[in-house]
């Protein structure tokens, strides 16, 4: 019948150091990215009313939720509610937007 046919020893040796190679470098792989620490982004929103956040804010020309995310280190949602209530207290005003995305400009 059919089959897959025997392998030699030379092959066979040679086929073992491949996958040894292989590990080894997949464990390199795993300590580098190991010396990395990712930081899960915050949760809690920033104090309004901190002139630090209000004149960062300042400092961009466009507001939408991605970038203050990531400016903050925030999750989007959590950006999201932080330029509602600043849309709310009259630091930002709203330029436009649908229900997808809003995009806001500093006063």
């Amino acid at each position: 019948m059919g089959g897959k046919k025997k392998l030699s020893l030379k092959q066979m040796e040679k086929m073992q150091m491949r996958e040894e190679a292989k590990k080894q470098q997949k464990e390199k792989e795993k300590g580098k990215t190991a010396e990395k620490e990712k930081k899960p982004a915050g949760i809690l929103l920033p104090d309004i009313k901190s002139e630090k956040i209000v004149e960062e804010l300042k400092k961009m020309h466009v507001l939408t939720p991605y970038t203050v995310a990531s400016r903050f280190n925030l999750r989007i949602s959590a950006a999201k509610d932080l330029l509602e209530s600043l849309e709310d207290g009259g630091v930002i005003k709203l330029i436009s937007g649908n229900h997808h995305i809003k995009i806001y400009s500093v006063d």
